[in-house]
């Protein structure tokens, strides 16, 4: 089946935000965290002479 120029301007879809793509998002922000936690930790510790 071919679409004509007309058909193709009417289609709509694919704009919204999915499930898949929220839970993808929040586990990126989740590791941005883990890192900035482990990387203050570590400044945490040189600082303070806490090396193990």
């Amino acid at each position: 089946m071919k679409l004509e120029k007309e058909e193709l301007i009417k289609v709509v879809g694919g704009d919204g935000i999915s499930a898949t793509m929220l839970n993808a998002i929040v586990h990126v922000i989740d590791s941005i965290m883990d890192v900035g936690r482990s990387l203050g930790t570590a400044i945490r510790r040189i600082y303070s002479n806490n090396i193990c």
